[in-house]
């Protein structure tokens, strides 16, 4: 399979990479500025704006799936839209699926409600990002592409590949001790599994 990954430089995509190759597939790293020195020399690097629908429609019409791991910087959360909204128009262009890298906000809390609106798992200093995953969402439920959503746990870290996990729709994943997390590692496992084998929901999330 060939993948595109949008965002190669990010915690989620860098890893997504590491994952995919070594699974066999081929990757092509999209990213905005200077080339990340992490990405593996047998990548194919490729500098492109996510916004730019032509320039990534390009670069798709190459790939099986597309995955979308852009995430912004503090004080840019209101960007996520119009970024997603340009990756799907992209994807459907090239006729490729998507796989967005999304964010927990989203999510039913166990509890009731959103988790976006649960301050046990999104604190005052995350609200703005959670918030942004929840338009995010919106975006790609209006658009007409094949598109997927991943929802992280609460807690995304770096952390070790034990290529173990659990899978639900669209409710947190919590553990027996009330924690929601997952590394990195694994969160990539979870989506090379999914573009390999579709579980057949398009908003679904993972946790150990």
């Amino acid at each position: 399979m060939r993948i595109a990954v949008v965002g190669a430089a990010g915690m989620a995509g860098s890893r997504i990479i590491t994952e995919a190759l070594r699974r066999g597939h081929g990757v092509t790293a999209v990213f905005r500025g200077a080339r990340p020195q992490s990405l593996p020399a047998d990548v194919t690097a490729v500098r492109g704006d996510a916004t730019d629908v032509d320039r990534m429609t390009g670069l798709f019409s190459a790939a099986d799936a597309v995955v979308g791991a852009t995430r912004p910087a503090p004080g840019s959360e209101s960007t996520v839209t119009t970024t997603t909204r340009a990756l799907l128009d992209a994807a459907a262009a090239a006729g490729s699926r998507a796989l967005f890298i999304g964010g927990s906000g989203p999510l039913h809390s166990p509890s009731g409600g959103l988790v976006l609106d649960d301050p046990r798992y999104v604190p005052p200093a995350w609200r703005a990002i959670a918030a942004s995953s929840v338009a995010q969402l919106d975006v790609c439920r209006a658009h007409t592409a094949d598109w997927s959503y991943l929802s992280p746990p609460a807690l995304l870290e770096p952390g070790t590949r034990t290529g173990t996990y659990r899978r639900g729709t669209t409710t947190l994943l919590v553990a027996a001790d009330g924690s929601s997390r997952i590394s990195a590692e694994d969160l990539a496992t979870a989506a090379v599994d999914e573009l390999e084998n579709p579980g057949g929901e398009r908003h679904f999330t993972v946790a150990y």
